[in-house]
């Protein structure tokens, strides 16, 4: 539209590398979504549309319903469309999504403008997916509504359109958090020329993690990934603006400062 940027972005998932071979199918409709429409989110565009490339061993109807289901629920909730795609036979499950966004010119947010002095901040909890994957890989042993708490976190995220939107006058940069909170506020910080310090016991825990952070410490929370929240950036002189969004979204948690230097 006139006045509108395009806001791109594509997400792989493959079976044995992201998902574990016998995930719900329905969570994973979801999911595969989701993890597209964050990205969105970080850049404060508006979701469109989106295309589906999927390949299988088999054409399964049952797993395609289920699949299906997920799948859509997410795109009403945010009126996408599926607007088309591929489909192919492979050895196990690969599934790619293109999803295309709208932002006015000029206001998207990228992850290169923090600057020393600008506050950083997250959007949720961090390190609850990490929790469930360790309990299926038999690693840590939570209680079982401890798992389903974790696990819901871990396979069906929450895209933070609505908090990407709000942003887009008050962010100076702003990512999604994929890959885990360290690696992605690192992408920031090489794109911007900029250093942070991060104070740890202001990172946003849920009642789960707390329960067991003597023993998986800070690492699931700082390095995980899957967390799928946005890490941004505030300048001094934008505090005030975010405090008033706080009000619709109290997730938001300060956890750093932006400095000069590196890393």
């Amino acid at each position: 539209p006139p006045g509108q940027q395009l806001v791109i972005t594509t997400d792989l998932l493959v079976s044995g590398v992201h998902f574990l071979p016998d995930a719900d199918p329905a969570a994973l409709g979801h999911k595969a979504l989701a993890v597209n429409l964050s990205d969105l989110a970080a850049m404060g565009a508006e979701p469109a549309w989106f295309l589906l490339n999927l390949a299988l061993p088999a054409a399964d109807e049952s797993w395609l319903t289920g699949f299906s289901t997920g799948l859509f629920e997410l795109a009403r909730r945010y009126r996408v469309q599926l607007v088309g795609g591929d489909t192919s036979r492979a050895p196990q499950i690969v599934i790619a999504i293109e999803a295309h966004g709208f932002v006015p010119a000029g206001q998207a947010l990228t992850r290169a403008g923090a600057k020393p002095g600008d506050h950083i901040f997250v959007t949720g909890a961090l390190g609850d997916a990490g929790l469930a994957l360790r309990h299926r890989q038999g690693k840590l042993r939570l209680s079982n509504t401890e798992f389903a708490f974790c696990a819901e976190r871990m396979d069906r995220p929450t895209p933070r359109i609505e908090e990407g939107l709000a942003l887009r006058a008050i962010a100076s940069s702003a990512i999604d958090i994929s890959d885990g909170l360290v690696a992605d506020l690192g992408h920031i910080l090489e794109m911007s020329r900029v250093g942070a310090r991060l104070e740890l016991a202001r990172l946003p825990l849920s009642p789960a993690y707390r329960a067991h952070l003597a023993g998986v410490g800070w690492d699931v929370a700082l390095a995980n990934g899957d967390d799928y929240e946005l890490c941004f950036t505030v300048s001094p002189g934008n505090l005030a603006a975010l405090e008033k969004i706080k009000t619709r979204f109290p997730g938001i948690t300060e956890i750093g400062l932006i400095e000069s230097g590196s890393g």
